[in-house]
């Protein structure tokens, strides 16, 4: 993928990369309530993995500096009827390393996955980010992310 300049090298991630990826997922506030760590949910996160990559248009992008995995999003790009036929790509599971937050890794990455999406043809980036996350809101904000919808989910 790209090199930046502050040492953050985005790549795709491969399943060597999944314990490094899940122990990103549960580091912050809101992660560590709804992640597991232990072996018992390990199948679930391989499963989950193998599926993601396995699907077209469905990838993980890491941000890596020095060999550590510092930073994730998951982009998944969605065909659909709407807007004249485009494709969406949708950003998830966006997280950066607690102790490297505020050096401009988050905005590196999202940088990366626009760039990737505008080459696969998208013209809707979109994503969603918990109400109880204002620094974040202000971080896609100030990407150029706009708040266009109320987010919905049903738990089931």
């Amino acid at each position: 993928m790209s090199q930046y300049g502050s040492g953050i090298h985005v790549r795709a991630a491969t399943f060597e990369d999944l314990p490094a990826i899940r122990r990103l997922l549960a580091d912050d506030v809101l992660g560590s309530q709804r992640e597991r760590l232990d072996a018992a949910t390990t199948a679930r996160y391989e499963a989950a993995f193998h599926a993601i990559l396995s699907q077209e248009g469905n990838q993980i992008l890491l941000g890596v500096r020095h060999a550590e995995i510092v930073a994730m999003l998951q982009l998944t790009f969605i065909p659909g009827l709407s807007h004249q036929g485009a494709t969406r790509a949708q950003i998830e599971s966006v997280g950066v390393k607690s102790g490297v937050r505020g050096q401009g890794i988050g905005k590196i990455m999202l940088h990366e996955a626009i760039d990737v999406s505008r080459q696969a043809g998208c013209s809707i980036v979109q994503l969603t980010t918990d109400q109880g996350r204002p620094d974040a809101v202000r971080f896609y904000e100030s990407l150029g992310f706009e708040p266009t919808h109320v987010g919905m989910k049903l738990r089931i």
